[in-house]
Order: structure tokens, then sequence, then C-alpha cells
């Protein structure tokens, strides 16, 4: 492997090459979500609007029909966090996270309070996929386990339980799907026990992760799934000619695809309204790729939510949420006129968007406004 330099801005850029943010592409939404690798999923809106900014004429409904169908599946993956990938992807990302996984739901002492051993859960947890082969709601699974241990779990146990085992979240109701649970049986169902088959899932993750995100470092790698660098680093060495080595800006070093879009810095980057928990805030140690090191602790709360953010020339300069009257963006910093007026044609296309879904989007996350620093805000036109 060979290192190349690779500036700032050239990662920037790759980044939004990458995750379909230079452009909006025809793509169809398996496609899509294919080339992004995962979208963030636990707010049920977000994996819409990430598509909304990625695919040109995007119809929510498609993603109805890919969730219905199973060709895109929402799971507790990366980050110990609800992901959409594409279902081909998702049994080698879920035995690349089961050590993971393992530990943090397993081992939380919510679960061990239940006082099932590690053996007797793995036996649980199988007999509980194969109970639900077909769609299951959350209270007959909670019923079920109930009757299998000969009395109820207890609720953060069995929360503990179900965020472990392989499910898929089914499809319910609601304009985003998902405001119920119900889950089905991860199909193909991923492999757990055998550690090289787990070392060969991570492979895929770190190959795939750098298709949609790279160049990257290991700690990137670790960051985005919340795997540990000892582990990334063995499966990048077993990568081989399959990755290349380049130099980061500060001397860091960078492993990428062969051939994968590495855009000059110059290219331009049209301004996007984000979901909120867009990936490619999320996917790196190094978040300064996108969010300028200032507003990091403006764009995630306290306790973790990622607001929905807007990107000004490929970087984030502020946030947005749905109002009764349109879209209100405030700037972190003065934005040039060309910025607002493009912003604008944003906006109008997001209202129109939201207005057969759900509008106000997010209006339960409005309490994080009264936090922000004093800074422009307007309301955009969208008449």
């Amino acid at each position: 492997m060979r290192s190349l330099p690779v500036t700032a801005r050239e990662l920037n850029r790759a980044t939004l090459a990458r995750q379909l943010l230079l452009s909006r592409e025809s793509l169809s939404v398996t496609d899509a979500v294919r080339r992004v690798v995962a979208l963030q999923a636990q707010q049920p809106a977000s994996p819409y609007l990430a598509l909304w900014n990625r695919i040109l004429g995007f119809d929510p409904g498609e993603l109805d029909a890919a969730f219905a169908g199973h060709r895109v599946v929402r799971a507790q993956l990366m980050r110990i966090t609800m992901h959409a990938v594409h279902a081909e992807d998702h049994q080698a990302f879920r035995e690349a996270m089961e050590p993971t996984l393992r530990g943090s739901r397993l081992g939380d002492p919510r679960f061990t309070a239940s006082g099932l051993t590690l053996g007797e859960a793995d036996v649980l947890a199988g007999e509980l996929l194969d109970f639900a082969f077909q769609a299951r709601t959350n209270a007959e699974c909670e019923a079920w386990v109930a009757g299998r241990l000969g009395a109820p779990m207890p609720p953060l146990a069995w929360r503990m339980l179900r965020q472990y085992a392989p499910l898929w979240h089914v499809p319910a109701g609601g304009p985003w799907l998902f405001d119920s649970r119900d889950y089905v049986a991860a199909r193909p169902r991923p492999v757990l026990a055998d550690a090289g088959v787990r070392d060969l899932a991570l492979r895929v993750l770190v190959r795939r992760y750098l298709e949609g995100f790279g160049p990257a470092s290991i700690a990137d790698v670790g960051r985005f799934a919340l795997v540990q660098r000892s582990r990334v680093k063995a499966a990048v060495q077993a990568l081989g000619d399959a990755v290349v080595q380049l130099e980061g800006p500060d001397g860091t070093v960078l492993y990428d695809v062969p051939g994968a879009a590495r855009p000059a810095e110059s290219v331009v980057a049209p301004p996007r309204l984000m979901a909120m928990w867009d990936s490619i805030l999320l996917a790196y140690a190094d978040r300064g790729r996108v969010i300028p090191a200032g507003y990091q602790k403006l764009v995630t709360r306290t306790n973790g939510d990622v607001l929905p953010t807007v990107l000004v020339d490929g970087y984030v300069a502020g946030v947005w949420r749905a109002v009764p009257d349109g879209i209100e963006v405030t700037a972190f910093h003065p934005l040039p006129g060309l910025a607002w007026e493009q912003l604008a044609d944003e906006a109008r296309a997001l209202v129109s968007f939201l207005a057969d879904r759900e509008p106000e989007v997010y209006r339960r996350y409005h309490h994080w406004w009264g936090k922000l620093p004093e800074a422009e805000t307007r309301l955009l036109p969208v008449g």
C-alpha cells in the first residue's frame, strides 16, 4: 500500500460524493442505500429525509415498499443504534458487530439482573428468533419469553435481549412506518458463535465503510461501528491490496478502496437540509470533516440528540426545524445571499415533501432551540 497525501477539503468532498450529496442522483432506493452503506434510523423519519437529500425525485413510497418487502431493513447495528441498511448487507454487518452488541447488551447490568447466564441467554435468543420466524409484536414476544421462563422478564432485561437478538423491525403504521414495535428474525440468520465468521464479516464491514465514507483512519472505522481498533486494524491488514494507504492533512494514516471517488477540493457542494442524526455527522472519530470544531456541541446535544443540520459549502453552518409557516434556519455564522436563496429552494421542496407525511417533523426536539446561542435566524419563504 502506498501513501498519497489528501487535504482536509478533499476528504470533505470525498464524503459528500460517496454519500450522494454533491448532487441528487437518479437511483432506486435500494441502490442508494447500498451506495451510502447505512442510514441512521433511530428517528423513523430520518432515513426518508436522508434519501430525499440524495435521490433525484425521491418517492417515499418506494422506501415504504422496500421496508415492507425486507429489501431495506431497520435493525440494531453500528454504535448500538438503529440503522437502515440493504438487506444483503445485514448479515455481515451483524456478524461483525457481534462482540460489541453481546458485551453491551448481555453484559449490561440491566440484563444480568435477570439472573440468566450467557449460555441461557444464547439459548433464549435462538428460540426467540425461531418464534419470530413470522412477524411478532413486542407484546407477543414478551409473552413468549414469560412463558419460556415461567415468569415475566424484567422490562429492562427484555429491552437488552431484543436489542441483542438479530431482529428486523417490521413496518407498522404512522407516517414513517415504525411508530410501533413489531419484529421478525433476520434472514438469513447471522452466525454469532464463530470467531472466524466474525473476522471475515468485519472485513466486509470495513470495505463497505470505506466505499461509502472513505478515506478514513482506523479510529474512524472504529468509531463508526463502535468496534475495537485492534480488530479494525487486523481487518484492514487482512484486506491487503483491496485497500490503499493515504496520508491525511495532519499526517494521519488513512485507508481507502482503490478507484473510489475523491473529487477535487474545488468541486462545488450545494446547500442541504440534513436529517437528524445523518450518518455523515457520526461516521468519523474526527467529525471536523463535516462539522467545524466550534459547532460540534451545538449540533450534538448533551443526551446524544443530533439536530437536523444545514450544510453550506459541504460543512455544517447551522440547524433547521420545520414550523407551521415553513422551514426555520438558524445560521451559526453569516451566510452569503446566494446560500440563503439556495436554502430557500431546498425549504420549498422540503415543505412539499413533508406535507403528506409530517409537516412539522422532529417537533418533539424543538426544546433544544431554546438552548442555542444567539444567531441569525430566518423563516425561509416557501410560497
